[in-house]
């Protein structure tokens, strides 16, 4: 009797696994929902939208957006830890809640490290340092040449405490070893009202922010800080080129799954979000960025050593948001 219960016990197993496997290999089976930690509009909420609409059509269910604003990146984020790791809550993760929160908070409701696995980097976006249209410098050497000699005497805008805009700024002023007089603004626009009206002499912002002002004059375009030219900005040298080796920044972003999702799981995403990049391409290079397509093997190492670097830089420039 007991020989054939535990044989009973072992086929229910069996059985059991078997139909795991079975339903595992047929995800999704319902919807997707997949956490944009912004409200509507910016980056992290175009690539999320396009992305759903993407796999939706690839995959046959539906992939559904929802918003979850608060704190940043923080209130979506945190929402995504906490949710089952079973494939069906995703997250749009970027520079701001996968590298710079950890550093920005002394107190963080999650670890993106050890909350998340990276599932796919699939956008990625420059930045561009512009000028007033009357600067008295015509190359940024000059620039670097002036703040060197008398530190504080340029003014650069930022968009606010934590905002890449600042946090790109302090990593050029770290590279180049100048100090500039920071004047911090609520967001991008009323910067580049100030900008263009002279009051205030140069900006970090993405490229498909500042480009515009570049090309109508009322702005100068002095360094684009990726590794190559933009084809956006042909004319702009990148930093190495105008003479600040050593500072390529991308702002980038991807979808991140909860820690422990399956495997299984990982790779299908993995599989269809990549097939799902080149009808993206024109939508992602309107917007003023691209398609990335960050190869498997060096997702995990991209990501770890985005957080160890800002989180070092943001550290040493002692920039909190709490």
């Amino acid at each position: 009797m007991n020989q054939s219960c535990q044989a009973f016990t072992c086929l229910l197993a069996l059985l059991f696994s078997i139909a795991g496997a079975h339903a595992q290999s047929g995800y999704p089976d319902r919807p997707v929902k997949v956490i944009v930690p912004i409200g509507p509009g910016g980056s992290y909420d175009l690539v999320g939208r396009h992305l759903a609409d993407a796999l939706s059509k690839r995959m046959g269910q539906a992939f559904v957006v929802e918003n979850k604003p608060g704190a940043g990146t923080v209130v979506g984020t945190q929402a995504a830890s906490q949710s089952e790791p079973d494939g069906y809550t995703l997250l749009v993760g970027g520079l701001s809640n996968m590298a710079f929160n950890s550093a920005l908070y002394s107190k963080l409701g999650y670890d993106p490290r050890k909350d998340f696995v990276p599932v796919a980097l699939v956008y990625k976006f420059g930045y561009v340092m512009v000028g007033r249209k009357d600067l008295p410098y015509a190359k940024l050497a000059d620039i670097v040449a002036a703040a060197k000699a008398n530190p504080g005497s340029i003014s650069v805008a930022t968009a606010g405490v934590g905002t890449g805009q600042q946090l790109v700024a302090a990593a050029f002023m770290k590279t180049a070893g100048v100090k500039f007089q920071e004047i911090p603004y609520k967001g991008s626009p009323p910067a580049f009202t100030d900008l263009l009206a002279g009051r205030i002499d140069l900006f970090f912002d993405s490229i498909a922010a500042g480009l515009p002002y570049v090309r109508s004059g009322q702005a100068r375009g002095i360094a684009v800080l990726s590794s190559k030219r933009s084809p956006l900005a042909p004319d702009v040298p990148t930093m190495s080129e105008a003479g600040v080796p050593g500072l390529d920044v991308d702002s980038w972003l991807g979808i991140f799954a909860p820690a422990k999702t399956p495997a299984d799981v990982i790779t299908k995403l993995r599989r269809e979000i990549r097939a799902s990049l080149p009808e993206l391409k024109e939508r992602f290079e309107k917007s003023g960025g691209e398609p990335w397509d960050l190869p498997d093997d060096r997702l995990d190492a991209f990501v770890a050593s985005e957080y160890d670097n800002w989180t070092k830089l943001i550290r040493e420039a002692g920039i909190k948001l709490d």
